[in-house]
């Protein structure tokens, strides 16, 4: 006896309505540039609890320096691609009603002697108006965007911001931090590196340093040597050499509480290369530690690529190929200077730094756990 169909049976199934999700309220809305001597990068973002909500984002390579090292000015066919690049952002800003932002430009902006006048043109043409910071500046942003990944056992803290065109490094003491504070009290550098009037026990920064040499300045300086290996190692010492008057360096340190956050391409490369990933991936990187044994390893897989081999290699990427071992010789030294074996890797960078500082400032965060 055949079994009996139940009623309904091959029916088409009913459809359930999803509610299509709320749009973000505008007033809520953030926006964070950062124009580079390599890169244009741009966040939108929705305060959430003691962090945000991306809601929309733009990363573009567009070789703003390109030229600078040897005239001194900003190319027109390099503003031509930054401002192509910077109509996008507007676009976004536009799309989604942004009212508060932040957009500014470092390196290559604050040493070109056009600078005005690039500026001026993308005002003209965009309708945006860039603020070209300072170092500390820079510096400052950098450090506070990191402080999530900043451990209660930190005693000393160092952070790098490898850019394109400098590199800036920051040397923290947590120590009179009580432990569950210390981010807490990294996050409240927005207000500036000097904290001695703040209430609360403060993260004491001992020294900070702009290195006016980034993955793309140290390339142009040794781009004449053909030897790949020894161009890196040249690279490596000549970046070294430009760290004698960091104060920090020079002095002995304990390993014990002693923390290194990387915050760059370079580094967050260097990581995906480490793990093997076919195709990056934010979550894996963003926080994690690398030991220097496995950067090293990294980094001697990529001389023996050579740059045919880096160029071809999809963990390096098209727009990065060029840049990778200059960013890496710059890592490696630092990695022989301070007492240390390992690296905590940061995704994030100026862009999350100017909108944590956005949001602290206006009180929109909540005073918890970062």
């Amino acid at each position: 006896m055949a079994p009996r169909r139940p009623r309904g049976a091959g029916a088409f199934p009913k459809a359930v309505e999803q509610p299509a999700p709320q749009p973000p309220d505008p007033a809520e809305l953030y926006a964070a540039l950062d124009l580079g001597t390599n890169s244009c990068r741009m966040l939108i973002a929705q305060p959430k609890g003691s962090g945000f909500h991306v809601v929309d984002s733009f990363s573009k390579s567009v070789q703003l320096g390109t030229g600078l090292e040897r005239t001194g000015r900003l190319s027109r066919s390099s503003m031509a691609r930054t401002v192509q690049a910077l109509r996008i952002c507007q676009q976004k800003i536009r799309k989604n009603g942004v009212m508060r932002m932040r957009l500014v430009a470092t390196e290559a902006c604050r040493r070109a002697e056009n600078a005005g006048q690039f500026i001026e043109q993308v005002r003209r043409e965009t309708g945006l108006t860039l603020e070209i910071i300072q170092p500390e500046e820079e510096a400052r942003l950098a450090v506070i965007s990191c402080a999530p990944l900043v451990s209660t056992r930190t005693e000393q803290l160092l952070v790098v911001d490898i850019g394109g065109g400098s590199t800036e490094l920051v040397w923290i003491d947590l120590s009179s931090v009580p432990r569950r504070d210390r981010p807490r009290a990294i996050m409240r550098l927005h207000r500036g590196f000097q904290t001695a009037d703040h209430p609360f026990p403060a993260a004491r920064v001992v020294d900070w340093i702009s290195v006016p040499l980034g993955v793309a300045t140290l390339r142009d300086q040794f781009h004449d040597v053909e030897d790949d290996a020894a161009r890196f190692a040249l690279m490596s010492w000549f970046f070294e050499e430009n760290l004698q008057n960091f104060a920090p360096s020079a002095a002995e340190q304990a390993r014990e509480g002693f923390q290194i956050v990387g915050t760059s391409g370079t580094v967050t490369t260097v990581a995906a290369s480490h793990l093997g990933l076919k195709r990056y991936d934010r979550t894996k990187v963003d926080g994690l530690r690398m030991t220097s044994d496995q950067i090293d390893t990294v980094i001697r897989r990529y001389l023996e690529l050579g740059p045919d081999g880096r160029r071809a290699d999809p963990r390096i990427g098209e727009d990065r190929h060029a840049l990778i071992m200059s960013g890496a010789a710059i890592l490696q030294a630092l990695l022989r200077l301070w007492p240390t074996d390992r690296l905590s890797v940061a995704d994030r960078g100026l862009r999350e730094g100017l909108l944590y500082a956005q949001m602290s400032a206006d009180g929109v965060l909540e005073d918890g756990p970062y």
